[in-house]
This record gives structure tokens, sequence and C-alpha cells, in this order.
């Protein structure tokens, strides 16, 4: 294997047509020249040199490797460079994807301080729900993934806990589900309410996952949900509650960004919640750019270390 170490000293000797000015160069003993140049001959599997009293000359085959070691050289200084740069987060690049909800309340302060912080690493962002999610982590198309999973009713989503069991789990936050009724509900003034006092209500619910569990928790309320309407755009369903088609229960993050119109919100209790979490490789949580922006987004739901 021709190493770069011994590139070096080729280029040295042939530049200044002796072991010793070679050795003076380098800052180092003739003898360790001898070496290198033996050790680089042994990889060629041919001459390089050719020594005649005191001048040393190269053969075709050392003017040949000659040629090549300049481009060599400067091009594994440059990937050195460019490595430090990454390693002392002076540059990179981290691909986040995000569920709605988070793009909207975590996210942008979290990109706000990444850029602040680290102006060099440059972090894209895509939105998509888990599961699609974790499928894009796992093929290579980002490096982040947020997502969410809800732990609290047993058979709500069996393939969460499976699905994450090789990822590197950074907690952000537990998010509590929150309940809308139109404005002028029986239950708009209350100060909180159980799923089984909305049994009888037309439901609206959200995205695939959040609607299995919705069946669940109102199952393990002892009854199931009407849903009238579904639909992943949570302004959407909003706007359906606000019209009086029916009653949801969000959670909070959904509401940070969107005034309910025309919706009342309502503390439900027990408490169910849903938790939200950074997912990224094993590998990838080596990367000093991946690692800050796990911080930051663990920051910015006042969850840091």
């Amino acid at each position: 294997m021709i190493e770069a170490r011994h590139l070096r000293v080729l280029r040295a000797v042939a530049h200044t047509g002796s072991f010793s000015a070679a050795a003076r160069e380098l800052g180092c003993t003739q003898p360790a020249v001898s070496q290198q140049m033996k050790a680089l001959e042994q990889a060629a599997g041919t001459p390089l040199l050719i020594r005649t009293g005191r001048e040393t000359r190269l053969t075709q085959a050392g003017e040949a490797l000659v040629r090549h070691a300049a481009g060599i050289l400067a091009g594994l200084t440059a990937a050195e460079e460019e490595v430090a740069a990454i390693a002392g987060l002076r540059a990179g690049r981290v691909r986040l994807v995000s569920f709605p909800s988070g793009s909207s309340t975590l996210v942008p302060t979290a990109l706000a301080k990444m850029r602040a912080a680290h102006p060099g690493t440059r972090v894209s962002l895509v939105e998509a729900e888990p599961p699609r999610s974790i499928e894009m982590l796992r093929n290579g198309d980002c490096e982040i993934a947020l997502a969410f999973r809800y732990p609290e009713v047993r058979g709500a989503d069996p393939a969460a806990g499976a699905e994450w069991d090789d990822l590197v789990v950074r907690p952000i936050l537990k998010d509590r589900l929150t309940g809308l009724v139109p404005d002028g509900h029986r239950l708009a003034g209350a100060a909180s309410a159980g799923f089984a006092d909305l049994s009888g209500e037309p439901w609206i619910a959200g995205c695939p996952r959040c609607r299995r569990h919705l069946v669940e928790v109102c199952e393990s309320a002892g009854f199931t949900p009407r849903i009238d309407f579904a639909t992943d755009d949570y302004p959407a369903v909003i706007g359906l509650v606000g019209a009086g088609l029916g009653v949801a229960a969000l959670p909070e993050l959904t509401l940070a960004s969107v005034r309910p119109k025309g919706a009342t919100t309502l503390r439900m209790e027990p408490a169910v919640h849903r938790e939200i979490v950074a997912l990224t490789l094993p590998d990838l949580a080596r990367v000093p750019a991946v690692a800050a922006m796990l911080d930051q987004l663990a920051d910015a739901a006042g969850h840091g270390r």
C-alpha cells in the first residue's frame, strides 16, 4: 500500500536530489528517509530511484509517481481541512425531517439557535409524519427525524417501540392532548372533562397514527368514537370543530401556532400524552453537527441536558 508519508519523502528526494538533503528538508534523519523509500519501492513493486555515487535520479516509474504525488497530496490536504472544518462545526450539513406541528413550533427556535451558534453548518428541513420520517432516516435521506409516539395506551401503537429499537432516541418533550369543542358546546365552559363525556359526539381525527391512538383512548374510556372526518391538516381539524361539525383531541403543540376560531379548548382528564423525540442513527449521533442539532432541539423544548 502506498502511503501519503512515503509520497512526501519521494517528492522531497526528487526535489532535493539526495537522501541527506531530503532529510534536512523534512526534518528527519537520512536513515529514516532511506527506510521510507525502501518501503515505498516495496509497495510499488518496482525501483523508483537510481543512485549513482552522490547522484539520485528517478526511474520512469518514479517520475510517474512524483507526477501524481502533487495532486494526491493536495487532495489529501484539502480532505483533511474539510474534515477538520466539519469536526469543528465550521462546516457540515444536517438534513432534518419533522412532522408539521413540530416544524411550526420546536424547529424554528432550534434552527435559529443552531445558525447563531454554528453559522457554517447548513440545516435543511422537510416534513413527514412517522413512520415515513423514520423510513427516510433509515434510507439515508436525513440525519435527524423529529417524531412522536403514544406510549400510554396499551396496544395503541404496537410498531412504534420496535421501530426505534436500533436508533438513538433523544427525548424532547411530553405533548399533552387537549380537547377541542365548538364555542357554545355544553362543555365549553367546563374546567375539565373526560373522554367518556364526549362519547356521543361526532369526532374529527388527525393523522393515521393519531386516529389509531384516539380510538384506543376512547375504547379505554368505554366507547368507540364515531369519526365523521379525518385529515392530516391540523388547521383543518380546528376549522371543522369551529364550524360545529364535531369535537377533537389535539396535541398542545398543534394549538400553539393556530388560534382556534369558533372553538374552545378543554382540559382532558386523565392526562394523555404523546412522546416527542429526535431520532438518529448511532453512527450519525457522533457527527458534531448532528449532535449539536439534537441539543438545539432539546433546548427549544426547554429540556436541554
